[in-house]
């Protein structure tokens, strides 16, 4: 039996129920448009990341190409702005690397807190802009 946690019943690092992070692109380990996870989840995709050029780059020389689409995959490649479920510790390296995207609280999964710390993501919160 999958230890997928539906959305509904997940909890986002603030303790309310997990949002989306995004459905374009599809991200999420289960490519449900949310960073759920489960025990087969060896990334830990639960960081829901509003992507920078900056951020791209770093990934791409560290072997992760997240701008090159797979079609095969069903994978458009990712542009800034874009939303994307990153690995906890590949959102640490960008951390440690000074190229951190900003996170979306509200849709990132809980179990990013534990390997990350509360007040790394909150000072890394995404907000939107109102006019």
């Amino acid at each position: 039996m999958s230890g997928h946690t539906d959305s509904r019943q997940a909890l986002n690092v603030l303790g309310q129920t997990l949002q989306a992070c995004s459905y374009d692109p599809l991200t999420g380990y289960f490519r449900d448009g949310c960073c759920n996870t489960d025990e087969q989840d060896r990334g830990l995709h639960v960081v829901c990341a509003v992507m920078t050029a900056d951020f791209l780059e770093h990934s791409k020389a560290q072997g992760n190409d997240l701008v090159t689409p797979r079609p095969q995959l069903r994978f458009k490649g990712l542009k800034p702005g874009d939303r994307w479920c990153l690995c906890a510790l590949r959102w640490k390296e960008a951390l440690q690397a000074g190229v951190a995207p900003k996170v979306v609280l509200q849709a990132t999964h809980i179990k990013a807190l534990e390997v990350l710390d509360r007040q790394d993501l909150v000072t890394h919160a995404y907000r939107t802009t109102r006019t």
